[in-house]
């Protein structure tokens, strides 16, 4: 039998998996809780028990998104211990949403709208961005593939292109521009071939 709190934290979840497929395909102006709450076939009134506002929600699906991302960035590391082939699988961690229903990378989504993000909605917003670079960072490092001066830089034009490349390809609903984006970095030099 379940206890109260694991049955609290089970339906924490289902809302925040519909909440993140919503937010990936809609943005953070799309995630409407009527509609969620219709979506989960529960009254609006539960998601309220769980997320006291739509401000709470997202940020909650964005710090859980950004959490996520870092654990499976960190098991990429133990998987591929050679910094090179790290950084050659990386651009896959932003296929797979373009995999799912050409979704993308929720945090992207919400950048678009960042004016209009509430305070901490932009603070996990912004955790996206910075985990991602820190991770790139140490696979750079690892690798010596560029001078000391220059690993923010790079590392910041790797997540910057394949965050467009990712963007670009959703819009025209071709998951092949995304990789033919991806080969154009590799020859030249951004990323490892």
């Amino acid at each position: 039998m379940k206890t109260q709190t694991s049955s609290s934290t089970s339906s924490s979840d289902k809302i925040l998996v519909a909440a993140t497929k919503i937010a990936q395909a809609h943005g953070f102006g799309g995630l409407n809780m009527r509609v969620l709450a219709d979506d989960l076939g529960i009254k609006a009134a539960s998601l309220y028990y769980h997320f006291p506002s739509k401000a709470d929600l997202a940020a909650a699906v964005a710090r859980r998104y950004w959490e996520d991302s870092a654990a499976t960035l960190e098991a990429l590391l133990v998987e591929t211990p050679a910094p090179a082939e790290c950084l050659r699988r990386y651009p896959d961690t932003f296929r797979k949403s373009l995999e799912s229903e050409n979704r993308i990378c929720l945090c992207s989504f919400m950048t678009a709208e960042y004016d209009d993000l509430p305070e901490g909605v932009k603070v996990e917003v912004r955790a996206f961005t910075e985990v991602n670079v820190a991770w790139l960072k140490k696979v750079i490092v690892a690798g010596a593939m560029v001078g000391a001066q220059d690993v923010e830089h790079r590392a910041q034009a790797i997540f910057a292109a394949i965050a467009g490349a990712q963007l670009m390809a959703r819009g025209r609903s071709d998951i092949k521009l995304f990789d033919t984006l991806i080969d154009s970095y590799r020859a030249a030099g951004l990323i490892p071939a």
